[in-house]
């Protein structure tokens, strides 16, 4: 069996891009990263990352913004992007991902405004209060094929966990046994299914692949994303991640949910903020 490496997994396929014209891509957004029918958002944020990656005279997504303006199918898309500035040390574009109805009506799924800057140019020095989180091993937390003896795996709901390696910490998943903590929290243990290290892209999934937190407060059903927010602080290190996700405040209908992610050295690698909709009774 071939090893798996960044530019050589599942998730580099299917977040394949085909330059059609400069700036204008064609896509497939693949079934295996759907949620109920809805493809995921993160992977979506991935496809557009890639794209502007290409249009973009630098190599790395530093800050990336999406409003999600209707849920995206499996199928074909076209991505175009635009050059806004472009300067010594970073670079500003945007990118709209459409697809068509059967009658050929264009509909755009979502929008997008990114910089772009190269990580490893970027300075060591670090001065920060923030820590990883602190959540039990790999080995004793939650997986939708594995759990600790004696207690139930997670429910797998979507075509999307069998291409992730997540496990969860146990204090943040009673809402698979039934029994929510009404706390906005969500901890686990982050990976892609096929062993592929993290890069820079593929953190635009991960802020988006866990759990919503509303499950843990007692909602059910899908979590729409409207905006997704994504910093990416500094090339990962292989090696699992962690990611902690919290919501303070479930008002109106909507809520926020402040991701981390960090890496194998403790470095936190990126962060995001998201407005979603609660889908509320």
């Amino acid at each position: 069996m071939a090893e798996v490496t960044i530019g050589n997994s599942e998730f580099d396929r299917d977040t394949a891009i085909v330059r059609r014209s400069p700036g204008v891509y064609d896509a497939e957004l693949s079934a295996g990263w759907t949620i109920i029918h809805a493809v995921n958002g993160g992977y979506l944020l991935a496809l557009m990352g890639r794209a502007l990656g290409d249009a973009l005279p630098h190599p790395d997504p530093m800050t990336v913004t999406a409003h999600y303006l209707t849920a995206s199918r499996p199928g074909p898309a076209v991505i175009r992007t635009e050059v806004v500035r472009t300067g010594r040390t970073m670079s500003t574009g945007t990118a709209t991902l459409v697809q068509f109805e059967d009658d050929g009506t264009e509909v755009e799924r979502l929008r997008v405004l990114a910089a772009y800057g190269d990580l490893d140019a970027l300075p060591d020095d670090v001065r920060t209060t923030a820590k990883p989180p602190a959540m039990p091993p790999y080995e004793e937390c939650f997986g939708t094929d594995a759990a600790p003896e004696g207690r139930p795996a997670l429910p797998g709901s979507s075509a999307i966990t069998a291409r992730l390696d997540v496990r969860l910490d146990p204090a943040t998943c009673g809402w698979a046994v039934g029994a929510p903590s009404g706390n906005g929290e969500m901890r686990g243990w982050f990976g892609l299914a096929d062993g592929r290290d993290a890069d820079p892209l593929s953190l635009l999934l991960t802020v988006d692949a866990l759990p919503p937190t509303a499950f843990e407060m007692g909602l059910k059903g899908w979590v729409p994303t409207v905006e997704l927010t994504t910093h990416i602080r500094c090339r990962p290190a292989p090696g699992p991640l962690r990611v902690s996700i919290t919501t303070r405040n479930l008002a109106g209908g909507f809520l926020e949910e402040d991701a981390e992610v960090w890496d194998a050295n403790d470095r936190l690698v990126a962060q995001s903020r998201q407005l979603a909709r609660a889908l509320l009774d």
